[in-house]
């Protein structure tokens, strides 16, 4: 467990810090894994992607013309920005959830003037170098990196948050949530905007995927460059150094595909030939065709989302979206 804060550091005149309170349980957490790649069928979780090489690539993927639900939500905040801008309002916290390099964030704090910015990512050193790169520019408002897995709970301490608070959370990562469990992060992001002792209530901005075509959908998930194969082969690499067990990338294959009836897209790795694999000084077989599911990333209409916020209880829902319907904003307060 790690659990410190370092200096504020200085970048040509202006201040940022990083506070890293990452409470993972070590052996909890290595163990969860290893069960996961034991079980029939074996899993991992997404977060897997993102040591240094999977945020590089996830990035790279943000600008293949497949995969739509970046420059569709960018092109929705450009056009509704005043409006949207309008419903958070100025001053106070702006929590950018997932921050990764702050890219999405940046479009709003010209507008919205937070006098804090908390970027939170798993990823230490990307949200660092982002926040050194952006504090120069925006001077008048404290820069700050919470490094911390939100993936079970989100636990933001208090002293962090100063006068009323907005969630950010875009680019539909709450699709990465079942159902279930994304009213209950739903719920744990109302509670970090409800306000108390005077600090008045703010809200969430959340992007979503809608439900569409599936070749639409299938194509933003297993491009014809290879970007997302690698991005999702890169899992075994990185779980290699983890666990050091002996996953051999060439002999995986990336498959993903949109299931309609459960709503969701369906990342998995699939075994290429018959394999054995040492995980923690066992042998796990695996059958040819044999899959690991890697990441799910369901789709939801306007209604069904908009149903999730009022039970995870938001009241006031505001909803924005492109000229196909292909992706929604949503202000909930």
């Amino acid at each position: 467990m790690r659990l410190h804060e370092t200096a504020a550091k200085m970048t040509s005149g202006a201040r940022y810090r990083i506070v890293d309170r990452l409470h993972l349980d070590g052996a909890a957490e290595r163990q969860r894994l290893i069960d996961g790649l034991r079980a029939t069928p074996a899993t991992i979780e997404p977060k897997y992607f993102y040591d240094e090489l999977g945020c590089t690539l996830y990035a790279a993927i943000c600008q293949l013309d497949e995969y739509y639900p970046t420059r569709t939500e960018r092109a929705i905040f450009q056009q509704h920005r005043q409006e949207i801008s309008a419903a958070i309002g100025t001053g106070g916290t702006f929590v950018d959830l997932g921050a990764g390099d702050c890219c999405k964030a940046l479009g709003w704090l010209p507008f919205i003037a937070p006098d804090r910015y908390l970027a939170v990512d798993i990823a230490g050193p990307s949200l660092e170098v982002a926040l050194a790169g952006m504090a120069p520019d925006f001077p008048e408002t404290e820069m700050i990196g919470l490094v911390t897995d939100f993936s079970r709970t989100l636990d933001i301490p208090a002293d962090l948050l100063s006068g009323r608070t907005t969630v950010f959370y875009p680019g539909s990562s709450i699709g990465n949530f079942t159902p279930p469990e994304a009213v209950r992060f739903l719920r744990e992001m109302r509670r970090h905007t409800l306000g108390n002792n005077g600090v008045p209530a703010g809200g969430l901005l959340i992007g979503v995927d809608a439900k569409k075509d599936r070749a639409v959908l299938n194509a933003a998930y297993a491009d014809a460059l290879g970007v997302t194969a690698a991005f999702n082969l890169n899992a075994l690499r990185h779980i290699n150094r983890i666990l050091g067990t002996d996953f051999i990338e060439s002999g995986w294959r990336h498959v993903g595909a949109y299931n309609e009836e459960a709503g969701r897209i369906e990342m998995h790795l699939q075994a290429v030939t018959a394999q054995s694999v040492q995980i923690d000084g066992t042998t796990r077989t695996f059958a040819a065709g044999e899959q690991i599911h890697s990441e799910n990333s369901y789709k939801y209409s306007r209604q069904e989302f908009e149903l999730m916020l009022r039970e995870a209880g938001f009241g006031r829902v505001l909803s924005w979206t492109d000229d196909r319907a292909a992706f929604w904003v949503f202000h909930a307060s």
